[in-house]
């Protein structure tokens, strides 16, 4: 395990450990951070698409010159 998966780890059961309500002010103040809550979409939208099938560049490419 790594330093960071560590801290993270860390975290994370401290986060667990919290009321419901202690973890929904911790989350309104992650929230409230522009550029976090940006990076917590982001992250959502990649794991969310990580299921999808691929394609080649090259395809996309073709496609993309066969319409513009």
């Amino acid at each position: 395990m790594t330093k960071a998966e560590a801290k993270a780890e860390v975290f994370w059961l401290a986060f667990q450990a919290l009321s419901k309500e202690e973890q929904a002010k911790v989350l309104s103040l992650i929230m409230g951070n522009r550029s976090l809550r940006e990076d917590i979409i982001d992250i959502a939208i990649a794991l969310e698409r990580s299921k999808e099938k691929t394609r080649p560049l090259k395809d996309i490419l073709a496609e993309i010159g066969e319409e513009g």
